[in-house]
């Protein structure tokens, strides 16, 4: 039987490799996210699991033989919570734990690296999946510059050989909602039906830098005005595309030479958009690069679009979401309920390999990614609960 309160102290202890106030920041191959990989190893092997870490980074807890593999990722977003992907492998580590006291089933943990996107988004689990060539993902450079290949390179002897994807039956992980859903109904468990579609690319505008004080409007190439009217335009034209589920984000962005005097001279920013319908994905995609060159045209701006980042919406395994829809109804009675998944997970990744599920618990006030993260201590020892009844461990 799982133990709640060991479960707990250990989620608040990885909580403290890069806390600060009440929030967590431990990106990808930074100093607190290898100490917090070296800590989770080291209670990998008091749960009788062998660590093993691969090339990227993921961290491994094999069971040995054929194992059922459970986890998410331990990494956080710049300034980010201190649940979002913790919960899932502290999860799994309570669950393995709790399987071998009981002697058995077997029960596998992983923690992927650079889900958040360090360098590129689920990057480890792409690399693990062969969703992306290890060669590949080591050209990306993060917003400093800093090649994966380089970032890599702190793992020293860390490295192990590959782990084979083989052994493991299936994929569940368990993650907080990082969404309003269940917070608002009530309800106190979520089980995943789908993860939606995800499309994301990198959009530069080039004007003519000038004075600020002496070039008149009627004759300005202003980048950033550029920027301006394709974000309100594209609200507009997407209005009979999109349905309630639909959204899109332009959520990075660089103005140069980004100086109050001067008229900005380029801008380069990230569009991203997310719908559970592959189709309408592409609809979408036409709409966004319609407007870009429409607005383009009329201020007189040089246009260049990136590669576009692209992964499809991926369902369920039947048999997998049937066994947490079970646990669901037997740890909270009539508080449980399906929905989709907006945010993307390793799940994604995985899905290439074997059977996935993914189960939710609240995010209060829906809000994750943020140092105001949290979930009541109830709601993620229920969601502990359900994991480990549909891994067999009741």
């Amino acid at each position: 039987m799982v133990d709640a309160a060991r479960f707990l102290a250990d989620l608040h202890r990885l909580r403290d490799f890069g806390r600060t106030g009440t929030g967590v920041i431990r990106p990808a191959y930074s100093a607190p996210d290898i100490a917090g990989r070296d800590w989770l190893a080291g209670r990998m092997v008091e749960a009788g699991l062998v660590p093993r870490f691969d090339a990227m980074g993921n961290l491994f807890g094999l069971a040995g033989g054929r194992s059922l593999l459970l986890g998410s990722h331990s990494d956080t977003q710049p300034t980010g919570g201190w649940l979002d992907g913790a919960l899932g492998v502290i999860a799994a580590l309570e669950v393995a734990r709790a399987a071998r006291e009981a002697g058995g089933p077997a029960i596998s943990v992983v923690s992927f690296q650079d889900e958040e996107g360090r360098f590129g988004g689920t990057t480890g689990s792409a690399v693990w999946s062969g969703t992306l060539t290890l060669a590949e993902a080591d050209l990306v450079a993060d917003t400093d510059g800093v090649t994966l290949a380089e970032a890599r390179r702190v793992l020293g002897d860390r490295v192990g050989p590959d782990v084979d994807a083989g052994q493991f039956t299936g994929f569940i992980e368990l993650h907080i909602e990082q969404g309003p859903a269940l917070d608002a109904a009530g309800a106190q468990i979520g089980v995943v039906s789908d993860i939606v579609g995800y499309r994301e690319m990198t959009v530069t505008l080039s004007g003519q830098q000038n004075h600020a004080g002496t070039t008149p409007m009627a004759l300005r190439r202003d980048a950033f005005q550029g920027l301006s009217r394709f974000a309100v335009r594209l609200e507009d034209r997407l209005r009979n595309v999109v349905t309630p589920q639909s959204v899109w984000t332009i959520g990075h962005v660089t103005v140069a030479p980004n100086a109050a005097s001067i008229v900005p001279g380029q801008v380069r920013f990230s569009v991203q958009w997310r719908d559970g319908d592959s189709d309408r994905l592409a609809r979408m995609r036409g709409v966004i690069e319609a407007v870009l060159a429409e607005v383009a045209g009329e201020i007189g701006l040089g246009l260049e679009i990136g590669p576009v980042l692209m992964l499809e919406p991926v369902a369920m395994d039947r048999a997998l979401r049937g066994r947490l829809e079970a646990a669901a109804e037997a740890v909270a009675p009539g508080r449980w309920r399906v929905l989709p998944s907006g945010a993307l997970h390793d799940a994604t990744n995985v899905a290439r390999l074997m059977p996935v599920a993914m189960l939710f618990v609240p995010s209060i006030g829906g809000i994750s990614h943020a140092f105001e993260e949290d979930t009541a201590e109830a709601d993620l020892v229920a969601g502990l609960r359900v994991l480990a009844r549909a891994a067999g461990v009741a």
